[in-house]
C-alpha cells in the first residue's frame, strides 16, 4: 500500500488487482463519507460515490466494490458503469 494511506483505517482501503476486471492497480478508499479511486501512477484521486454513512469495511472483487455499513448492510458499486 502506498505511503499516502499509512494513517488510514485499513478496513476502509482496498487495492485493485491488475487483470481482475475494472480498476486494476488502483487503490479504493473511503474518506469523509466518500468513495475514491487513487491512481498511484498519476498521484490523483477520482471521486466515485458520496454521502456514504457508517461504512466499516470495503472490499473489491472483479468490477464490484462492496461497502459494508455498521448495520451489516452491503452496498454494491459497479465500476463498469463509470
Amino acid at each position: 500500500m502506498t505511503e499516502k494511506f499509512k494513517n488510514y483505517n485499513q478496513k476502509l482501503i482496498c487495492k485493485g488487482i491488475i487483470g481482475d476486471g475494472c480498476g486494476g492497480d488502483r487503490t479504493f478508499y473511503i474518506d469523509n463519507n466518500t468513495l475514491y479511486a487513487y491512481d498511484d501512477t498519476t498521484k490523483t484521486s477520482l471521486k466515485l460515490l458520496g454521502n456514504l454513512e457508517n461504512i466499516i469495511s470495503i472490499e473489491k472483487r472483479k468490477c464490484i466494490i462492496y461497502l459494508t455499513n455498521s448495520k451489516n448492510n452491503i452496498l454494491e458499486f459497479d465500476l463498469s458503469t463509470i
